[in-house]
């Protein structure tokens, strides 16, 4: 009776708060890189996506999620993300993720974008920069570098292991190490820094966001920094 109840209850929510379509909405999740190919180079892309949204409509689909469809190494399925502001080549083009958005959106579809601000691609130029400064510079302070332990400091920072099964910290040339929770090719940004400049991190981040809001009913993140992989959404 309870559960039957707080259906009843979502169900109103949602239909009364614009706000909570997603508490019963249909949400159908799309892999760029492997739902359709329309070029003959043997990746899915954006425009291939835009092509099933008629078919979509018909399945009674409410939403379409987008993996991360950012430039990436995909040391991680895409979740190395380089640039948080652009369509990876290779899949198409800002323009076609545009088209792709008013098609959905035509067709009464939402589209949800994932967002990854627990890390960066090792690529990402603020992580090369951070390399290219040394310790103590605010261009580092953006990520979680620590001095090693040992005579020589050439032990990690700590024993913990990333997510996917091996250290978590990896050491660069000047003798720090990095955090990286998940892969090495995924540095964690630093969400409790103050030095950090000409461009706070936050506002990296949230200019991020903003970028796609024109286009995407949803955002989907993961959550900064944790100690388990929890994600969270947020819409607008």
């Amino acid at each position: 009776m309870a559960e039957e109840t707080q259906s009843i209850t979502t169900r109103h929510d949602a239909e009364t708060d614009p706000a909570l379509w997603w508490r019963q909405a249909v949400v159908y999740q799309v892999y760029p890189r492997s739902f359709q190919d329309t070029t003959g180079s043997g990746l899915g892309d954006i425009n291939g996506i835009t092509g099933w949204i008629p078919y979509l409509r018909q399945l009674g689909v409410d939403a379409i999620w987008l993996s991360p469809f950012y430039p990436s190494e995909l040391a991680d399925g895409g979740y190395d993300v380089a640039d948080y502001r652009d369509v990876d080549p290779k899949l198409g083009s800002m323009d076609d993720f545009d088209r792709l958005a008013a098609a959905a959106h035509a067709a009464d579809i939402k589209v949800v974008v994932d967002i990854v601000p627990n890390h960066s691609s090792h690529l990402h130029p603020w992580f090369r920069q951070a390399l290219a400064d040394g310790p103590g510079s605010p261009a580092r302070d953006r990520y979680i570098f620590r001095d090693g332990k040992g005579p020589n400091g050439d032990e990690p920072p700590t024993r913990w292991q990333n997510h996917f099964g091996g250290p978590a910290w990896t050491r660069v040339d000047d003798g720090q190490w990095y955090l990286h929770m998940f892969t090495k090719e995924q540095p964690d940004w630093n969400w409790r820094t103050r030095t950090c400049a000409p461009i706070s991190l936050r506002r990296c981040v949230s200019g991020a966001i903003t970028a796609w809001t024109g286009s995407a009913s949803m955002w989907r993140t993961g959550s900064p920094r944790t100690s388990t992989a929890t994600t969270s959404t947020t819409t607008w």
